[in-house]
């Protein structure tokens, strides 16, 4: 009699066929990266064409050199450094939470940095971006090793951490919108930062969010195998040599700085991480090897062409990244409720 041969685990090695698909697909969302990249310097209040975009990065002389390397060359950057940090943990807190609708919000870091940020504006009068950075990195770390220790520490399970992170996100959102009902100036200068918006990135935004992104993104990339292992249970996990006290602790860690960092830059934007995982795991299936680096290059696709769209929707003026993202994301986040596979754990 035939023995059937054993399920492949989420880490054994793959036909070399789909191997190749893979890289294939991969090299496919880096072009379209590099033209959503492309038309993010392009399009705006003064349209500018390829030619005129390549001498306005390389010929200081040119009439596109300041509209290119003083707003949009900054916004693009940001964009692809937040649309990063954010495909990146929303794959890392899917795979945490072994939740297929898990955003980065769900354990609360998001609210962590806007209520740290809520209570710079109010309390300490923090009126600038650079400001907002540390404060929300700062509330971001804070919530994250509250939800650790609530979820149980070294012992905590996904249900745990889920819960714990809901009930701080409640807590922090309803502290925040309190702070902004109860004082008129905290409302006015949280009301745009709360939209979630790139308009206002600056070159300095973009160095100060650099190290935690780059940090942040090491560690997801470093936790795809042992969050692979720890898919298949704690025994299996233990057998295969993760520590998984040490995964979920370094995975949270991993997306309180890509959060932080991406809410402390242009605020809260929903649904990029949600999102992005479900789409990109269509083509990698579970494995984080491969979901993971299609997570960091097509956010930021989804992010910035978001962004070129709210331009041409809004003109003359623009509409924020947040609402844009918004709008697309809530028909999608509804058809992948309303399909089976889709809320399968």
């Amino acid at each position: 009699m035939t023995k059937s041969p054993p399920l492949a685990a989420a880490g054994a090695p793959r036909p070399p066929g789909r191997q190749a698909r893979r890289a294939a697909g991969l090299f496919a969302a880096l072009l379209l990266l590099l033209l959503v990249l492309v038309l993010s310097l392009a399009v705006g209040a003064r349209q500018l064409g390829p030619g005129e975009v390549w001498r306005g990065l390389t010929e200081q002389g040119s009439p596109g050199w300041t509209v290119v390397h003083e707003m949009r060359l900054p916004r693009t950057l940001l964009g692809l450094l937040v649309g990063c940090a954010l495909g990146l943990a929303g794959g890392v807190m899917q795979a945490l939470t072994r939740n297929p609708l898990a955003d980065p919000g769900l354990l609360g870091i998001n609210a962590g940095a806007s209520a740290a940020v809520a209570s710079a504006i109010t309390f300490l009068g923090v009126n600038s971006f650079g400001g907002y950075v540390w404060f929300a990195l700062g509330g971001a770390a804070v919530v994250s090793a509250a939800v650790y220790a609530v979820g149980g520490g070294r012992t905590a399970t996904p249900a745990r951490l889920a819960l714990a992170g809901s009930a701080l996100n409640a807590a922090l959102y309803s502290y925040v919108m309190a702070v902004m009902l109860l004082n008129a100036a905290s409302l006015q200068q949280m009301r745009f930062w709360t939209v979630g918006s790139l308009a206002s990135a600056q070159t300095s935004t973009v160095l100060k969010v650099l190290p935690f992104v780059a940090v942040g993104t090491l560690l997801a990339l470093a936790l795809a195998q042992p969050l692979n292992a720890l898919a298949l249970g704690e025994d299996s996990a233990l057998a295969l040599g993760a520590r998984p006290g040490r995964v979920r602790a370094g995975a949270i860690l991993a997306v309180g700085l890509l959060c932080g960092a991406a809410t402390a830059a242009c605020g809260p934007i929903v649904f990029v991480g949600l999102l992005v995982p479900h789409l990109v795991r269509a083509v990698t299936g579970p494995d984080l090897r491969w979901l993971l680096p299609y997570c960091a290059v097509l956010a930021p696709v989804l992010l910035l062409g978001s962004d070129v769209l709210g331009r041409v929707l809004g003109r003359p003026g623009e509409l924020q990244v947040g609402i844009v993202t918004a709008v697309l994301g809530g028909p999608l986040f509804l058809h992948f409720v309303r399909r089976p596979k889709a809320v399968r754990a």
